[in-house]
């Protein structure tokens, strides 16, 4: 906000250091004072003007001379009131109502795009919202699409050109098991609903995984059974793999049924992928892959009473076991995750151009993508050392860990629509005046808005005991709290009756009023910070504390009946904003009434 008259202070400090005689580096960098009622920036360079004097004396001594010398010297631009020496440093301080103002300003000039940062002339794909198809949607995927939804909101926003890429999981025995059970128990059968078939697949599936595990003291019929119906899935995998027309028909069939429920919630989340790569089209150019990494020299074969593999460490000339072997084939030629993935990463940076990629995939694959990256990396591509594995834990129940084998999941469609009711409650305790329309929309925003932050709030390296009272909550650190922070803003700005078109805020800022503007002036920081180290943690936190200033400021500073009214709108209204453009980023809608 302030880039131009920082500019001016550097030509100015140039100039001081230049008629003290005193040697200085080319790039002088300036960073924000803490903040303690006032706004600056300052800089270290008298330590390195010091340290370039290269004289025998004491550098911290000498820093503190030349400071004071340059503050001395210095004419600081009209946006800066004072200009001083503190110790070894050099701080500027913003005149306060210049600064106040054009905090507010620019955040009621840009509006949505406050905080969008420059282009970065690089393109990143971010691969989400990737369920295994066969399942049904449940609160662990939703984990995933909520991380990778943020994290590609966030790239974009920060000046990232964006790929948005999902890579479900749709072949493997996992899957054939249910397509068998399907056509052997279930044929011909079809639910009305787009979630109440995917719904019906996932119990098929676990039906099916029942009758193919072994259980503790089968009898021998049983055993027998069970064997039969492991040989019948495989075999049934292997007509798959051989093309077989109708097994691929059925298959393609009831994959279909899932990916509908997938892409009616990701339209609920506001997902819009930009790209679907499927697991089942990377398998034959991951051979063409594998051929090629023997070629090289990258891998070896031990076809056919071995697989194929690559010694990472040993390729990288490593002396301790740290990336370990990838196995890339089976000694039957038939492809791992590993192969696939290479394939993968080669489609995403031939075809889309990938500078960086992020994959959002659970923590049990760390080990996995840190493989894939360094074959990668060995292979010639230089994209290998943008590429991130943004990994997650696990969504448990307080009893155990979910699994869609084991039946015990906790569904999307339930979490959300458990949630609505839980909202409607509340709004028919505290806002009854609300019409039945509103209330569908309310509900709506505050039932999904409180479960994505739920799931984004918490450290993505953390697990998450999925708690109906905790993931809806209405107090605290959740999105309700968030949300109530924007309406409440709206209600001031309501009647109000409009927003001035200018106004000056040279007056004693309270203590909120100041606080409030120095939380919006670190938006743009927080999205850059959030994006460039994939955290979409920075921007929930980031949410929470605006929103808390906000509600101290909403009940501790007069803004419609004071004398400061038209300074105070216009700060209600950058809070606002900011709190609208803060819930974007997170998938998280900024309702104005609840």
């Amino acid at each position: 906000m302030f880039d131009a008259e920082i500019l001016k202070l550097t030509v100015s400090l140039r100039e001081a250091l230049d008629r003290v005689h005193i040697p200085y580096p080319q790039e002088i960098q300036w960073n924000p004072t803490p903040f303690r009622g006032r706004w600056g920036v300052g800089t270290a360079i008298a330590f390195q003007a010091a340290a370039l004097e290269g004289k025998e004396a004491d550098v911290q001594m000498r820093a503190q001379e030349i400071a004071e010398l340059a503050a001395r010297e210095i004419d600081s631009p009209a946006a800066f009131e004072l200009v001083q020496a503190e110790k070894a440093y050099i701080n500027a301080y913003f005149d306060i109502p210049k600064y106040a103002a054009r905090v507010v300003d620019t955040v009621l000039q840009q509006k949505e795009d406050f905080g969008r940062g420059a282009p970065k002339g690089e393109r990143v794909m971010v691969e989400y919202a990737q369920p295994n198809t066969h399942h049904s949607f449940h609160i662990g995927h939703a984990r995933n699409t909520v991380l990778g939804e943020s994290l590609a909101r966030l790239v974009e926003f920060a000046g990232f050109e964006t790929v948005r890429a999902s890579y479900p999981g749709d072949i493997g025995l996992g899957v054939i098991t249910c397509v068998w059970a399907y056509q052997k128990f279930h044929y011909g059968q079809e639910p009305e609903g787009v979630h109440e078939r995917g719904q019906w697949l996932a119990r098929i599936y676990h039906e099916a995984s029942t009758l193919v595990t072994p259980k503790e003291d089968e009898t021998r019929e049983e055993r027998e059974l069970r064997e039969q119906y492991d040989a019948e899935r495989r075999e049934m995998f292997r007509l798959w793999d051989s093309k077989d027309p109708e097994i691929r028909e059925l298959w393609l069939k009831t994959r279909e049924w899932s990916l509908d429920e997938l892409y009616d919630i990701l339209g609920m989340l506001g997902a819009e992928i930009d790209v679907y790569f499927f697991e089942s089209e990377m398998d034959e150019p991951a051979k063409e892959i594998v051929e090629e990494l023997i070629a090289l020299g990258i891998a070896e074969d031990e076809r056919p009473s071995g697989p194929v593999f690559v010694k990472i460490d040993e390729k990288l000339g490593l002396d301790r076991d740290k990336y370990r072997t990838s196995v890339l084939l089976r000694q039957d030629g038939t492809t791992l995750y590993s192969a696939k993935d290479l394939a993968l990463a080669k489609r995403k940076f031939d075809t889309y151009d990938v500078d960086r990629s992020v994959y959002v995939v659970d923590v049990r694959q760390s080990l996995h993508f840190d493989q894939v990256f360094k074959i990668l990396e060995l292979w010639g591509f230089e994209q290998a050392k943008k590429s991130h594995h943004l990994s997650y834990g696990f969504v448990t129940l307080p009893g155990g860990m979910m699994s869609s084998r084991m039946g015990n999941v906790v569904l999307f469609m339930d979490v959300v629509a458990e949630a609505q009711r839980r909202v409607l409650d509340i709004i028919a305790e505290k806002n009854p005046s609300l019409s039945e329309d509103e209330r569908a929309v309310v509900a709506r925003q505050v039932g999904l808005g409180a479960l994505n932050y739920a799931l984004i709030s918490v450290d993505n390296t953390k697990e998450i005991v999925f708690d109906w009272d905790k993931a809806l909550s209405f107090e605290g650190q959740s999105a309700p709290y968030i949300q109530n922070a924007h309406v409440r803003a709206n209600s001031i700005l309501r009647k109000s009756e409009g927003v001035p078109d200018e106004a000056s805020f040279d007056y004693e800022l309270l203590e909120m009023e100041s606080e409030l503007i120095e939380r919006i002036s670190q938006f743009p920081e927080v999205v850059q910070r959030a994006a460039t180290e994939y955290k979409p943690l920075h921007m929930s936190n980031y949410a929470f504390e605006l929103a808390r200033t906000f509600h101290a400021f909403y009940h501790a500073v007069p803004v419609l009946r004071s004398e400061e009214r038209e300074a105070r709108i216009r700060l209600t209204a950058a809070a606002k904003q900011t709190l609208a453009n803060s819930l974007r980023l997170l998938d998280v809608e900024a309702p104005d009434r609840m």
